[in-house]
């Protein structure tokens, strides 16, 4: 392992003399690469489904690991839209003149060597390759042992890229040892490793934060909410919270729980009940759903679950303050959204709820780096620091200062 992050560290030297015309055309190559070398991932992807079926895999994970040619098309396309975001590195954020005459720039610089853990999706493995080898970072990647054969096909094809352009394969590569114990190395190697972003499972989040001796910026679950004000135009608040949940279920920024304001929880919960029966969602209650709507009851631990399913808890609260209340006390910083004509109340909402995307009269599902403009991203980050939200190439770089005098002393 540590010759291994040596080799990283000394390979981001490399990437410095790379101009970002030169960055776009590599990243483009690789897009290229993902498409001519569509069989033999999709060959690699069938086996990772195979073992899934024998060791019975739940279905949120085989659908995150699944590979066709549309979400290959998918992963191409992303390479290709991060390399036509303007570049990162290099940019003069700030810069002033001080009274003694020093010129100071505050100028944009990568990161180094990132150690990326991951689960289930395959996708991430290009992902967050392009967005790092973007940014002038070395990207160290850690998936799940379910995707084995597709993070090493995807991997080897964007090396190849590397190896034909005369750049080293370690810019871009898998850790030697993936067991836990591998993973436990990693993350203490603070002498090579600049930055661990870990997404995945609850227990792997607080794995990695309790242990890590190198900074962390966690993905951390996905407890996202949606709440129904008594001011929703009700349509949109049935669509909406539909689409926040069943879209896809499996994934970090679907919606767990929904909260109705108990002023019109009698009209809009039986409309709820038949579209989301339509939708074939399991719901539970709080008693004061129960009261309105025949759904099995609702705990405190299914409050605080991400189900990652087509699972819904459902919750009647005393108007925004409830929701807000609710919110604090289950939520994990993620997503949360309001749905309301009411622009005090969607203001008072957006302005007390601390999570990285607070949404009015919109999905959850929005939570996304490609959603959002970045092209893709390395993860949701629910850290306050350095990067909250969707991190694209801007969480990616760090910044220092220039600063050029003509002689001066203090």
């Amino acid at each position: 392992m540590e010759v291994f992050l040596q080799e990283a560290k000394a390979s981001s030297r490399v990437l410095s003399a790379l101009s970002g015309a030169d960055k776009n055309r590599i990243l483009r190559e690789m897009a290229e690469a993902l498409r001519i070398h569509t069989d033999e991932i999709l060959k690699a992807n069938a086996l990772d489904m195979q073992d899934a079926e024998i060791n019975n895999l739940a279905p949120a994970l085989k659908d995150r690991l699944l590979l066709d040619e549309g979400r290959l098309e998918g992963m191409a396309v992303a390479i290709e839209e991060i390399a036509a975001l303007k570049e990162p590195v290099g940019r003069v954020l700030d810069g002033w003149v001080t009274e003694d005459g020093l010129k100071i720039e505050k100028v944009s610089i990568p990161i180094g060597v990132i150690g990326i853990i991951y689960e289930s999706r395959p996708n991430v493995t290009s992902d967050t390759a392009a967005l790092s080898f973007k940014s002038s970072n070395v990207c160290v990647l850690k998936g799940g042992k379910e995707a084995q054969y597709s993070n090493e096909a995807i991997a080897k094809v964007l090396q190849g890229v590397l190896k034909k352009n005369d750049l080293p394969e370690a810019l871009i590569s898998l850790i030697p040892d993936a067991s836990r114990e591998g993973v436990a190395k990693l993350i203490k190697m603070d002498k090579y490793v600049d930055l661990i972003i870990p997404r995945g499972g609850e227990g792997l989040i607080r794995y990695v934060s309790d242990n890590a001796t190198v900074p962390v910026v966690k993905h951390d679950k996905g407890q996202c909410h949606t709440y129904i004000d008594e001011d929703a135009n009700v349509d949109n608040a049935i669509a909406i919270a539909l689409n926040a949940k069943v879209q896809r279920p499996g994934v970090c920024n679907a919606m767990e729980t929904l909260l109705v304001d108990a002023a019109i929880a009698k009209e809009v919960l039986p409309l709820l009940k038949e579209a989301f029966d339509e939708a074939h969602t399991e719901l539970k209650g709080c008693a004061r759903t129960q009261e309105s709507i025949g759904v099995s009851p609702a705990t405190e631990v299914d409050f605080d679950t991400e189900y990652l399913a087509n699972i819904l808890n459902i919750r009647v609260v005393d108007g925004v303050e409830g929701a807000i209340e609710h919110i604090i006390r289950y939520g994990s910083g993620h997503s949360e959204a309001i749905i309301t004509e009411n622009i005090t109340t969607a203001e008072a909402f957006l302005n007390s709820i601390d999570a990285a995307a607070v949404y009015v009269n919109a999905s959850t599902r929005f939570t996304d780096g490609g959603a959002f403009g970045f092209g893709a991203e390395v993860g949701i980050s629910t850290n306050k620091l350095h990067a909250r939200g969707p991190m694209g190439i801007e969480g990616l770089t760090t910044y220092k200062f220039k600063i050029y005098g003509s002689g001066q002393i203090r």
